[in-house]
């Protein structure tokens, strides 16, 4: 297991990590952008009560936890952030006007509001340039790589519920996706949905983009409801129909790599 540490405004080694990287030996890597709601202390609070930084604008709830029982069960590399998407949202570019969000949902965000360029750039250094080098790292150690990116959305979203259980989303190359979407019925009685609660329009496909569509590797991004993975147990189980549901699907897609559930 490896931690890349960020920097700060001295260029000293901080007390915070800015990603996380767990090794496997399958093809397959996994991706959580969103695992962390931590706020290092040299940002502040962002103008925010507690209750909003331990809210699902600050990180996806679960999505780690699971991503991490799908390590074990595939035997996967995992590179998860360590940083609130406050701060900096890994799946976004720097030139996104989300990367650094003023406003998530119905909550602004005074503390990202006028930033300056220095700060913005300071963010994109010490956090996304770390995270991205670590995935890039990760991807360039394992045979065939297969990127997985593992997320939760709230059920509740500006009011309106959602029906959509699980998203199966891609850009670009469907391959992967294709097959998931295939085989969902013979893994999960879960309300399955291609490209949704977002999709390529919305930009949450930056990832997939940066590291896997160019490069021709397998690529999904996974939406996981986040009230379906409230708990240790739920957690377990979600993880395990995914990582058969993705063995099976990359088998069906043609996957050069390996990739077997072990559980």
């Amino acid at each position: 297991m490896t931690k890349a540490h960020a920097k700060g405004r001295t260029g000293s080694s901080e007390d915070f990590a800015s990603v996380e990287t767990i090794n496997g030996s399958s093809s397959v890597v996994l991706v959580c952008e969103h695992a962390s709601h931590f706020v290092p202390a040299e940002f502040g609070n962002l103008g925010l009560d507690e209750g909003v930084h331990q809210s699902h604008i600050a990180w996806d709830p679960g999505a780690l936890a699971v991503a991490k029982h799908m390590a074990t069960f595939l035997d996967a590399t995992l590179v998860a952030g360590q940083v609130s998407r406050l701060i900096y949202d890994c799946n976004r570019p720097p030139d996104a006007s989300d990367a650094m969000p003023e406003r998530s949902e119905i909550f602004d965000i005074p503390g990202n509001v006028n930033l300056s360029d220095a700060e913005r750039e300071r963010r994109v250094s010490s956090i996304y340039a770390p995270f991205k080098l670590s995935l890039q790292n990760a991807i360039a150690r394992v045979s065939a790589p297969i990127v997985v990116t593992i997320h939760s959305f709230t059920p509740i979203y500006k009011g309106s519920q959602r029906s959509v259980e699980i998203g199966v989303l891609h850009d670009s190359d469907t391959r992967l996706a294709d097959a998931m979407l295939e085989l969902a019925t013979q893994h999960t009685p879960s309300n399955v949905q291609r490209n949704q609660p977002y999709g390529p329009q919305n930009g949450v496909t930056h990832t997939l983009k940066e590291h896997a569509i160019e490069a021709g590797h397998l690529n999904v991004m996974l939406e996981i409801r986040n009230d379906l993975i409230k708990g240790h147990a739920a957690q377990v189980e979600i993880a395990k129909m995914l990582a058969d549901w993705v063995a099976d699907a990359c088998a069906r897609a043609g996957a050069e790599g390996v990739v077997q559930c072990k559980a």
